[in-house]
């Protein structure tokens, strides 16, 4: 399931700065490979078990994409004890929510209960784990499911196909060219043993992490991880190789007409380096000084000032092996896509060639500051940052010291990451238009 193009660009709002607490966690791992993290938080009767496996849609066959998205469903079914259409019912018939979802890197399940019923939340993971029911049934019940995600999500809504094409246009070799939801006819023609198989390889207490995090007690929260976790069989290790796409050096030009829409847009995408990267935060810094909030130099040029542009943005998409560097915007009537280009040129050429101002640098960091608090503000949040931290980034105390990086950012290293990875031969060049009259079926 995927962030939409305004939530992204989005999570940079400008504000005050605000004073972060450390966060305390404990970690262990199982014998078989489990890894444990523990985060204790009494303020209220509330506990969240998460599991994030480190299996996404970059995992896939090229052949069989959209593999780790249909999991997400799937493992929903039921299992040996839990009886095929009562998962749903018994979280919430016990007074809790739970949910899903999956990225090109890993594939995160959550539940959040009432602190009496971590046992339960414990139980029903491991069970998912350990006795996942996969059967014609189930693999034919969900194929529809996914079939009507991806008409809702993708093919029937405005610019639902934006980041599919631009990922298609940016990634040649690695698997980042393809979506989470994949090809329906690559799971149309996938047999039940391959669909066994991807559950044996992928979904092994040695590929995950469990977190508990909210109102428990730990000891007893530890005899119960023992107690349903521990027997589970370690799988085999999992061989990854990261796949190395060649350096763009000349301007990609695509187009891609979308019934769906009326308005135009332009996407200018960049590759860039891992989330784990300096760099790659370095970025997200960027990307707030051109289009964080409406007093950003995009907007306010653009959307304000101009009125050449409906709306303007810019984010940074940061994911395991490699990023992407986004800007788009919709012309106003009268302008040309290649009019946006040109004026987003000019503020990026601004920042490759001029610090910005030392104000403007400090309300970035308070920026910063208040996102960084707000992003462990809430228990659920926090429960996947530790996630996240522990399996995908390989530190899972960043949960406390990201924010010294972005503090430790300099003006200069903003202009010269600006001048390294945002270059017009470096880029993708995408016209998002409406279907023509000609090609209309």
């Amino acid at each position: 399931m995927r962030k939409s193009l305004t939530a992204l660009s989005a999570a940079l709002i400008i504000g005050g700065a605000a004073s972060a607490q450390k966060v305390a966690f404990e970690e262990y791992t199982l014998d078989n490979g489990l890894h444990v993290v523990l985060h204790q938080d009494k303020s209220a009767p509330v506990v969240v078990t998460s599991v994030m496996y480190h299996v996404g849609a970059k995992d896939e066959n090229p052949e069989r994409t959209g593999f780790a998205h249909f999991f997400e469903h799937l493992l929903f079914e039921g299992t040996k004890n839990i009886q095929r259409g009562e998962w749903f019912k018994i979280v919430t018939a016990n007074g809790g929510q739970n949910n899903a979802n999956t990225s090109d890197d890993r594939t995160y399940y959550y539940e959040v209960f009432p602190s009496n019923n971590l046992e339960l939340a414990l139980w029903m993971e491991s069970e998912r784990l350990m006795h996942p029911v996969i059967n014609q049934i189930g693999v034919s019940t969900q194929n529809e499911v996914v079939k009507e995600e991806k008409r809702l999500r993708v093919d029937n809504q405005p610019y639902g196909n934006l980041f599919t094409e631009v990922k298609k246009n940016l990634f040649v070799k690695h698997p980042y060219r393809w979506a989470p939801i994949g090809s329906m006819e690559h799971l149309d023609a996938a047999t039940l043993d391959e669909f066994l198989d991807f559950n044996k390889k992928f979904y092994i207490p040695n590929n995950a992490v469990l977190v508990v995090a909210g109102d428990f007690e730990k000891d007893q929260a530890k005899a119960w991880v023992k107690k349903y976790f521990g027997e589970i069989a370690k799988g085999k290790d999992i061989k990854r190789e990261l796949i190395l796409e060649d350096p763009i050096v000349k301007e990609i030009k695509a187009e891609y007409q979308d019934p769906n829409i009326q308005l135009p847009m332009v996407v200018t995408a960049y590759r860039t380096p891992s989330m784990k990267t300096r760099d790659a935060r370095v970025l997200e810094m960027i990307a707030a000084v051109l289009s964080g909030g409406k007093s950003s130099r995009l907007y306010k040029k653009m959307v304000d000032d101009k009125k050449m542009a409906l709306e303007v943005a810019s984010f940074s998409y940061s994911q395991e092996d490699y990023g992407i560097y986004f800007v788009y915007g919709i012309p106003m009537q009268g302008f040309e896509l290649n009019d946006l280009v040109k004026e987003i040129d000019v503020e990026i050429a601004k920042i490759q060639t001029e610090l910005i101002s030392e104000r403007d640098f400090q309300k970035l960091q308070n920026t910063f500051e208040n996102q960084y608090v707000e992003s462990n503000s809430d228990l659920e949040g926090l429960a996947e940052n530790l996630a996240s931290n522990y399996l995908l980034y390989g530190d899972i105390n960043l949960i406390n010291t990201q924010i010294e990086i972005y503090r430790s950012i300099t003006r200069e290293e903003i202009r010269d990451v600006a001048k390294k990875y945002l270059n017009p031969n470096q880029r993708l060049v995408l016209d998002y238009i409406p279907e023509k009259d000609s090609v209309k079926k």
